[in-house]
């Protein structure tokens, strides 16, 4: 059976939360990542910072949608959820942008319980921690390298 430690990088590039925001755009696109665990400086995961987190300051910010009922008017969104999305559109560090306390695996999980994970939870990048420690990183494309028939296979 193929386990995450089968198949995660184990060379992890990772950003520090103090990093600028265009420095850690840089890491990620120079490398083909779709994200990038966020470590303190003991080398502890404080979050992942995605593609898709730095997309989001491209978006125009969003108007707040209300429904009207008796002369009164009433949210149809999380004033909280409207603040975050405002705050990650504006964000200037690798911190202000980063979804903090990842989901992660261990290196003994199962590949179909990391592909699960990944499809059920819309994750394109799981960090992979041992003991509490940063020992490893998978990608989506991790995954699909298992459905390639090896050179032995050949």
């Amino acid at each position: 059976m193929i386990r995450a430690k089968d198949i995660m990088t184990k060379e992890v590039v990772t950003v520090r939360p103090e990093m600028d925001i265009l420095q850690a755009a840089k890491v990620l696109l120079e490398n083909h990542f779709n994200g990038l665990p966020v470590v303190d400086g003991e080398g502890n995961l404080k979050g992942i910072l995605c593609q898709d987190d730095l997309i989001v300051q491209q978006k125009s910010i969003p108007l707040p949608s209300v429904f009207t009922l008796l002369d009164g008017m009433i949210p149809l969104f999380s004033g909280k959820r409207m603040e975050k999305e405002v705050n990650k559109m504006v964000a200037m560090t690798v911190s202000e942008a980063m979804i903090p306390n990842p989901l992660t695996v261990e290196p003994d999980t199962s590949l179909e319980d990391v592909a699960t994970l990944m499809v059920r939870k819309n994750i394109h990048t799981l960090p992979v921690l041992e003991n509490g420690k940063l020992v490893g990183i998978i990608g989506k494309e991790d995954v699909l390298r298992t459905l390639m028939p090896s050179s032995e296979d050949r």
